[in-house]
C-alpha cells in the first residue's frame, strides 16, 4: 500500500485536483458546447454526462486494480489520456470528434481520481488530505471561472484548462510509487450486513445525486439567459459558490456527531430542495446567488453524512463502496437530465420537479438513517464521508 507519512503527499493532491476538474466546471463546458458548436442545450448536456459517465467508468474498472497495476504507472495514464483527449476536443471543431475527446478524457479523469483515491485512503489522516485536495480543485475551478470569460468565445477554454492541469502534474507522478505490496486478502463470503437499509439507501442515493447534478449541469445557462447576467459575473458566482463548498466540506467535519444523522440528511435535503427551487427560477442577480450559494453550501455537509451512514452499515465499508459507486451513476446521468427538464418545461419546471423528487426520497433515507440512530456516529465516520465529496460534483 501507499506509504504513510505525517506530511500532506502533494503528490496525490495535486492528482486529485487534476482528476477533479472536470466535474467542477461542468457548468462552463456544457454552456460553451451549446454556445460554441452546433448543438442544441439537451445535446450539449448530454454530451457532459458521456464525459462524467467514463470517468465514473473509469473508476469501477480500476478503483481494486491500482495496487496491481501500479500507483506511478496507472496515474500517467489516467493524466496521458486526459491530456490527450481534452486537448484533442478542446482544439476540434467536428462534433464528433469533441465527444470522442470529451469521453477520452474522461477516462483519464477517472483513472486519475481511482489512483488520489486509493492513496488518499492509505495516509494516516484521510480527511486533512482530502480537505487539501477540495481546497485546490475549488480554487483552480474558480481561478478558471473568473478567467474563462475574459478569453473569447468558442467551446475549447475550459477543456483546455482541464488539459493543462494534468500536463502540468504529469511531472509530480515520479513521486508516486511504482508498485504497491498487494492487499491483504479478505473473507469475501462474509454476507453484507444490514441488507435492507444498505439497498434502501443504495437505490435512493442515485435519485439524490442526480438531483445535484442537473442543477449543476444547467446553472450556467440558468445565469445567462433567465437571470441575464454576463459571463463573468455567472463565474464570480461560481466561483464564491465553490469556496462556500470548501466551507461546508470543512463544516461537516467539524460538526461530527453532535447532530446524530437523520437531522442532517433529511432536514438538509429539505434544505437543498429550497435551494434548488431558488436557483431554477432566479431571475436576477440576486437570487441567482444567493440559490448557487446556498446550495453548494449545504450539499457536501449532507452528503459526508450520507456516506458516513453507508460506512456505519458495514465496518469493511462494502456498503460505502456501492453507495459511493451508486452516487457516481446518479451524477453522470445529471447534465442530460436537467438538459431535458429545462427544453421540456423550462429552468422553474425543471426545479419544482426536481425539489419534489428530493422531497420524495428525504422520506426512506431518513428512514434509514434513524433506524441505525442506536449505533453512536463515530467522528471519524465523518472523516472518511467527506473523501465522497468530490464523487458527485458535482460538482
Amino acid at each position: 500500500m501507499f506509504a504513510r507519512r505525517s506530511t500532506l503527499p502533494w503528490p496525490l493532491i495535486a492528482l486529485f485536483t487534476a482528476g477533479y476538474l472536470a466535474p467542477y466546471l461542468l457548468p462552463t463546458t456544457v454552456g460553451r458546447l451549446d454556445s460554441g458548436l452546433p448543438l442544441t442545450a439537451t445535446e450539449a448536456g448530454a454530451v457532459g454526462s458521456a464525459l462524467l459517465l467514463s470517468s465514473a467508468a473509469a473508476g469501477f474498472l480500476l478503483a481494486s486494480r491500482v495496487d496491481r497495476i501500479g500507483p506511478r504507472t496507472l496515474a500517467r495514464v489516467g493524466l496521458t489520456l486526459a491530456v490527450l483527449g481534452y486537448g484533442g476536443a478542446a482544439l476540434a471543431h467536428a462534433v464528433p470528434a469533441v465527444v470522442v475527446g470529451a469521453l477520452i478524457g474522461g477516462f483519464g479523469s477517472g483513472t486519475s481520481t481511482a489512483v488520489a483515491a486509493t492513496g488518499i485512503a492509505a495516509q494516516p489522516d484521510p480527511h486533512r488530505t482530502t480537505t487539501a485536495g477540495l481546497l485546490g480543485v475549488s480554487a483552480l475551478a474558480g481561478a478558471v471561472y473568473l478567467t474563462v470569460p475574459h478569453l473569447g468565445p468558442g467551446h475549447g477554454q475550459p477543456l483546455a484548462a482541464i488539459a493543462l492541469t494534468a500536463l502540468a502534474v504529469w511531472p509530480l507522478t515520479n513521486r508516486l510509487p511504482l508498485a504497491t505490496a498487494p492487499a491483504r486478502s479478505r473473507d469475501t463470503g462474509t454476507p453484507l450486513p444490514h441488507l435492507r437499509a444498505g439497498l434502501l439507501l443504495a437505490a435512493t442515493l442515485p435519485c439524490w445525486s442526480l438531483a445535484q447534478n442537473a442543477l449543476w449541469g444547467v446553472s450556467g445557462r440558468i445565469g445567462l439567459t433567465q437571470a441575464h447576467l454576463s459571463e463573468a459575473t455567472v463565474g464570480a458566482v461560481f466561483a464564491i459558490a465553490l469556496g462556500a463548498g470548501l466551507l461546508g466540506v470543512v463544516g461537516a467535519g467539524a460538526l461530527g456527531p453532535r447532530l446524530g444523522r437523520a437531522l442532517p440528511i433529511g432536514g438538509g435535503t429539505v434544505l437543498i430542495a429550497a435551494c434548488i427551487t431558488l436557483s431554477a427560477s432566479a431571475t436576477d442577480l440576486t437570487s441567482f446567488a444567493t440559490g448557487e450559494i446556498a446550495w453548494n453550501t449545504l450539499y457536501p455537509i449532507v452528503l459526508s453524512y450520507v456516506i458516513g451512514l453507508a460506512a456505519s452499515l458495514d465496518p469493511r465499508g462494502r456498503w460505502a463502496v456501492l453507495v459511493g459507486s451508486a452516487s457516481s451513476l446518479g451524477t453522470a446521468a445529471g447534465p442530460l437530465t436537467g438538459s431535458l427538464l429545462a427544453s421540456q418545461a423550462g429552468f422553474s419546471a425543471m426545479g419544482t420537479v426536481l425539489a419534489a423528487g428530493l422531497l420524495l426520497i428525504a422520506v426512506p433515507m431518513t428512514a434509514v438513517a434513524l433506524g441505525t440512530g442506536r449505533r453512536q456516529l463515530p467522528v471519524v465516520e465523518i472523516q472518511v464521508a467527506t473523501q465522497a465529496y468530490d464523487k458527485a460534483t458535482a460538482a
